[in-house]
C-alpha cells in the first residue's frame, strides 16, 4: 500500500508543477487551473496516506505543513498573475519552499 501513495504522491507532484507552469503563463486557461487543485488533492491524500503508514515521524509531519504553504504560494501566484498584480516576493518563496519540499522528499535534508 506504501509503494501506491508513494508513486501516485511523486507522479502527482511532477505533474502538478507542470500544471502550474501552465496555468501562470496561460492565464486565460480554466481548465488547467481546475486540473491542478484535483492534483492538489491526490498529492494531499497520498501524503496523509504515506505519513499514516509510516506512523507520523516529525520530518514528514514538517514537510507536508511545507507542502501545504508550498500549495497556498501557487495559488497566489496564479490569482495574483490574472489580476496584475506584483509577485516578486511570492516566486522567491516558491522556490525556497519547492525546494527544501523536494530536498526533504528525496531524503537530502534529514534530522
Amino acid at each position: 500500500m506504501y509503494n501506491i501513495f508513494y508513486q501516485s504522491h511523486a507522479g502527482s507532484w511532477a505533474i502538478l508543477i507542470i500544471l502550474f507552469l501552465i496555468s501562470y503563463f496561460a492565464r486565460k486557461q480554466k481548465i488547467s487551473v481546475m486540473l491542478q487543485r484535483l492534483f492538489y488533492i491526490i498529492m494531499l491524500v497520498s501524503g496523509i496516506g504515506m505519513v499514516f503508514i509510516m506512523g507520523f515521524p516529525l520530518l514528514y509531519v514538517v514537510k507536508g505543513f511545507l507542502a501545504i504553504l508550498l500549495i497556498g504560494t501557487m495559488e497566489m501566484l496564479t490569482i495574483r498573475s490574472r489580476k496584475g498584480s506584483p509577485v516578486g516576493g511570492i516566486w522567491a518563496g516558491f522556490v525556497i519552499l519547492l525546494a527544501i519540499v523536494v530536498l526533504i522528499g528525496y531524503d537530502v535534508i534529514s534530522f
